[in-house]
């Protein structure tokens, strides 16, 4: 246990402060049991380190831990994590939960067990908790951790805290507050930034090898993540690869399902198997008629790539303009507010708000006359009735 409170004290200690995800101030930290799932890469383990060099005080009550560490191939994590009560240990902090095999029984039997430990873990967002073989959804509150909104990108790339909005600020056009946050900062220049590089935290650590640990976090999650979550094999990984290429060149596009399943080489079936895979590792995203969740039994309306940064580092030429910004707008939204496929325009936000999604020069024909209708308008820095610019919904979080 002494090499583990060692690597935590370091990991503690070089962990900045500086910058906080939105998440922070969103979790109930006083939680007994609290999960953090989210796509590799997007800062999870950076969150807890920092609750633990702000918050927790007493650095000899609380450890951080991650369960790839060689130690948990031969130790149990609930008699670990009994020894450490005994020891006056009061917060452990687990890292990488998916990669133990019996997480969801040993979490279970430290809640019930060891009332007196509070603890925080984090996940694969492709790790379904309340899906497991023993029932933590009455135990456990978990919070899920996108990437980094164009707001959060700007305050840690330029050091600019600017306060989020609401959505119903933004279609009220009250955007000089922003503009006036901004500064000098141009608001389309740190967009177009934005799209290609700002999604994942770790592009502060080198902006020119961006695209290839992008590309090397999204082998790791086809290659390991998802067979030790969903317990495929091989040749399942290389059917997922080539799905994730095909997709890469057409979405967001209406899929036809058979289709698609004719180019993979595999069944109608399998192939929903695989989106819903990539759906849950944060790597596509498909839109429903509905706002009820996924599952592999029903085919998207429509296919999109997560992100846009995705959309960079699969490509290999620059993603279609028109593609980009409904990535965006989707990917920004679907945060904080219930998105679906409606009738007529692109989106529906809470099953109210209807939105086009475009260039400066977007018509209006698609929502002529009907309410709540808004134009979500890329190339421009203020808006007008119900034109509304583009980047401004990268504010939300």
């Amino acid at each position: 246990m002494q090499r583990l409170f060692e690597i935590s004290n370091i990991r503690i200690k070089n962990t900045p402060i500086a910058f906080s995800r939105y998440l922070m101030a969103e979790i109930h930290w006083d939680d007994r049991l609290i999960g953090i799932s989210g796509a590799r890469g997007c800062g999870k383990t950076t969150l807890m380190l920092q609750h633990l060099k702000k918050r927790i005080k007493e650095s000899e009550n609380a450890l951080y831990v991650s369960l790839d560490d060689i130690y948990f191939a031969d130790n149990h994590l609930v008699y670990f994590a009994e020894d450490f009560v005994k020891h006056g240990g009061k917060y452990l902090y687990i890292d990488e939960v998916h990669k133990y095999p019996d997480w969801s029984r040993e979490l279970k039997n430290i809640y019930d067990n060891l009332p007196e430990l509070k603890v925080v873990f984090t996940s694969s967002s492709a790790l379904d908790i309340y899906k497991g073989e023993y029932d933590l959804s009455r135990r456990a509150m978990v919070y899920e951790m996108p990437g980094l909104s164009l707001r959060e990108f700007i305050h840690l790339k330029y050091g600019k805290e600017i306060p989020a909005v609401k959505l119903q600020d933004i279609l009220q056009n009250q955007q000089e507050q922003i503009m006036d946050d901004l500064g000098s900062l141009k608001p389309l220049a740190l967009f177009k930034e934005y799209l290609k590089h700002g999604y994942y935290p770790y592009f502060i650590e080198s902006q020119k090898n961006y695209n290839l640990r992008l590309l090397a976090t999204i082998n790791l999650v086809t290659e390991t993540d998802l067979p030790s979550i969903f317990h495929f094999d091989y040749h399942s990984v290389q059917k997922i690869k080539k799905l994730l290429a095909i997709l890469a060149r057409i979405a967001p596009y209406k899929p036809n399902i058979q289709k698609l399943a004719q180019q993979l080489g595999s069944t109608r079936d399998t192939l929903l198997k695989y989106l819903f895979y990539l759906e849950k590792a944060r790597i596509v995203k498909w839109l429903g008629k509905d706002t009820f969740g996924i599952n592999y039994l029903n085919k998207p309306e429509k296919l999109f790539l997560d992100n846009t940064n995705l959309m960079y580092a699969i490509s290999n030429e620059n993603p279609n303009k028109g593609n980009m910004r409904e990535v965006f707008f989707l990917n920004q939204l679907a945060v904080k507010h219930k998105v679906s496929y409606p009738e007529k325009a692109d989106f529906l936000v809470d099953g109210t708000y209807l939105f086009e999604v475009g260039g400066k020069s977007k018509s209006k024909r698609q929502i002529a006359g009907i309410e709540n209708a808004y134009v979500a308008s890329d190339e421009i820095e203020y808006g007008h009735q119900n034109t509304i610019p583009l980047w401004m919904f990268g504010f939300l979080y």
